[in-house]
């Protein structure tokens, strides 16, 4: 007869603070159910308040891994690109959230982990870790990635720079990647303001492409990042003026 024995959850004995931004975190059946029931709250609430239309959902692939892309005017970024996935990929979809901001604190901690399934990006000290977990991330079937690669929201409404990070994660990889452009989501909540406003809100899903032709050299790592960057731009009808 083989002998039973017990293994007890790596994350055992930590503070919840530490379990909430260690990633991957371990699977809890109320965590889940907890982040459902604000799932379907969330997407009646941004259909009702910011009248959220998104178009191109047919460009999702049906499974698979993938990135989603897209450009970063405020915290209704990441609500409306969850909005598109599919309820059932839901715990398995994971926006990738600034560590210094996202996860400085309990009550950010446990919004950013059980409602959103943040991944902690640490954008300072441990860019190429944190793209480690990305890539291993995606490497697991089935996982869907939210990335914003400007880094940081804009205030102006200009398509900012795409940091070299999204080149390095795609490059020589058959890794399907999104482009995707939010409308209104300046006008709905800009930077420093405490509660969003009833803007409309339109996203756009452009088609899935691959960079497996491109060797991960430097000069394909910023091909990758100016080509996503334009092609998120058109799904905006942005001018050259508004890079």
């Amino acid at each position: 007869m083989e002998q039973w024995e017990y293994h007890p959850p790596p994350d055992i004995g930590e503070s919840m603070t530490e379990q909430l931004r260690h990633f991957p975190r371990q699977p809890k059946m109320l965590m889940f159910a907890i982040r459902s029931v604000v799932a379907l709250l969330l997407r009646g609430w941004m259909r009702m308040y910011h009248r959220l239309q998104i178009d191109g959902r047919e460009n999702l692939p049906p499974s698979g891994s993938f990135v989603l892309v897209c450009n970063h005017t405020s915290h209704l970024d990441t609500l409306s690109l969850l909005c598109s996935v599919p309820l059932r990929r839901l715990h398995r979809t994971f926006p990738a959230a600034a560590a210094d901001y996202f996860f400085s604190s309990v009550s950010r901690s446990f919004v950013s982990a059980i409602l959103i399934n943040a991944l902690p990006f640490d954008r300072k000290l441990k860019g190429g870790q944190s793209l480690t977990v990305c890539s291993e991330l995606l490497n697991n079937e089935g996982n869907v990635l939210i990335l914003f690669p400007e880094g940081t929201r804009t205030t102006t409404g200009k398509l900012g720079r795409f940091r070299s990070g999204i080149g390095r994660l795609l490059a020589g990889t058959d890794l399907k990647v999104i482009p995707c452009y939010l409308r209104g989501g300046l006008k709905a909540w800009p930077k420093g303001t405490a509660f969003p406003r009833p803007y409309r809100l339109h996203l756009r899903i452009g088609e899935p492409l691959t960079y497996s032709q491109l060797e991960k050299t430097a000069e394909s790592v910023q091909l990758i990042s100016q080509d996503l960057q334009q092609r998120v731009a058109t799904l905006g009808g942005l001018r050259h003026d508004d890079l």
